[in-house]
């Protein structure tokens, strides 16, 4: 993982000072480089010597601003009184900064984590001549590790706001499994689909990553003892799955063109790979995951919404308005829902000897414009079954814009998923 030192931080602020104005990544701070200097100097007396120097030591870190971190102003994207939004500081970024990370900044937030675009610009609109969105709704963060302003971005997701993002800009987000990593001091929408994540320039990055937060912001360790249904991770190659049927209808043909080329090269450099049916209720699952969403949106903001409606996006309203309609039973038949999904595809890998699921990152590249984040879809089923996933860089279209490759795991086998996902990724770059 690049370090962050006094003698590179005159780099990063040039990088800095001529990519962010016109990206965006970022939300303002004066006097960023001042701070950065003072930490990375606090950093340096602390661990003098490379032998006593912590595993992410002078690692410029992004955080999604409905993190709160302590020093910062949370906004989360919104129009509400800052005094309403703050909080204290969570595990994750006590786990990053205890690990030598320095944060760079708060990233571009869409309002509360939602549909409401900010400002931020996907990395290569300059240079591909075309404004598009970067994704959302952790959008500063896959744009700004994607265009090197740092190499490693904290955001969250409820329905596909680190895969989505990960795939549009062309790095690797990493989502891991519901519940293995807390959620604490960051600002909720759905707490029973809210996940922390992370973006990075590569799966070993994903690794460093995930080996500190396991350890210090979920109370597990790196390699926890196998539980009901874990396996040991299989020798060689692994074992993939395409779940075929409704699901993979819902990306586009271009998307489902570059998929399949991607699953040919795969092939052609020895994996195996398993067309499975699966899902055949898909539109069921997509409704009754969106219906969660709304429902506990309506609850986490209810006495923000009656004080504050007016100030709030109208897509965001649109969520909260529409879960207030729904009831806690159908918000409990949602939840049990994830549950009989995961346990729904755990059943077909074990049926057909898979270590994980391949699919397209996201139903197409960027979109063309900045007013939406694009479809989470692709993203949606395995998230509401808990599964970990991430998203791998899978080259691009004939215009130059990233695709994505998603890789789903089992629950709770993080670490398996991301052994198969360095596999994976070796292939791509080298196949």
């Amino acid at each position: 993982m690049p370090a962050t030192t006094l003698a590179t931080l005159e780099t990063a602020e040039r990088r800095f000072e001529q990519i962010e104005p016109a990206l965006h990544a970022f939300v303002p701070e004066d006097g960023r480089f001042r701070r950065l200097r003072r930490e990375a100097a606090d950093l340096e007396a602390r661990y003098p010597g490379p032998t006593t120097r912590p595993p992410l030591f002078g690692t410029l870190a992004g955080v999604k601003d409905i993190y709160h971190v302590r020093g910062f102003i949370t906004r989360a994207g919104s129009t509400l009184p800052v005094d309403e939004l703050q909080g204290e500081e969570g595990p994750v970024v006590r786990a990053l900064k205890e690990a030598g990370a320095l944060v760079a900044g708060k990233t571009v937030t869409t309002e509360f984590a939602y549909f409401a675009p900010g400002p931020t610009r996907h990395p290569l609109s300059a240079a591909l001549g075309e404004v598009r969105t970067p994704g959302g709704s952790s959008s500063g963060s896959a744009a700004a590790v994607a265009a090197g302003l740092c190499p490693v971005a904290l955001g969250t997701q409820t329905i596909g706001s680190i895969i989505r993002p990960a795939a549009f800009c062309g790095v690797v987000g990493f989502k891991p499994s519901f519940g293995r990593v807390s959620i604490e001091g960051v600002i909720p929408l759905s707490p029973s689909a809210d996940t922390v994540g992370w973006f990075t320039r590569s799966v070993a990055g994903a690794a460093a990553v995930a080996a500190v937060l396991f350890e210090r912001a979920a109370g597990q360790g790196w390699e926890p003892p196998p539980g009901p249904g874990d396996r040991p991770t299989r020798a060689g190659n692994p074992v993939l799955g395409i779940p075929s049927g409704p699901y993979l209808a819902r990306a586009s043909d271009a998307a489902l063109d570059h998929f399949q080329a991607t699953i040919d090269r795969l092939r052609e450099g020895g994996f195996r790979i398993v067309d499975v049916p699966a899902m055949p209720d898909f539109a069921g699952i997509d409704a009754r995951h969106r219906l969660l969403v709304a429902a506990e949106a309506a609850q986490t903001h209810a006495a923000w919404f009656a004080a504050y409606g007016m100030r709030y996006h109208p897509k965001t309203a649109e969520l909260i308005l529409r879960g207030r309609t729904v009831s806690p039973a159908e918000r409990d038949a949602a939840v049990a829902g994830g549950l009989a999904l995961r346990a729904e595809l755990h059943a077909l890998m074990d049926a057909h000897d898979l270590d994980a699921w391949l699919s397209p990152a996201a139903a197409g590249p960027a979109p063309r414009t900045l007013e939406n984040t694009g479809d989470p879809v692709m993203a949606l089923p395995w998230h509401h079954a808990g599964l970990p996933a991430i998203s791998l860089a899978a080259g691009t279209d004939e215009a130059g814009w990233p695709l994505g490759l998603q890789v789903a795991g089992r629950f709770g086998a993080d670490e398996a998923l991301l052994a198969a996902a360095a596999r994976l990724e070796n292939a791509l770059r080298h196949g």
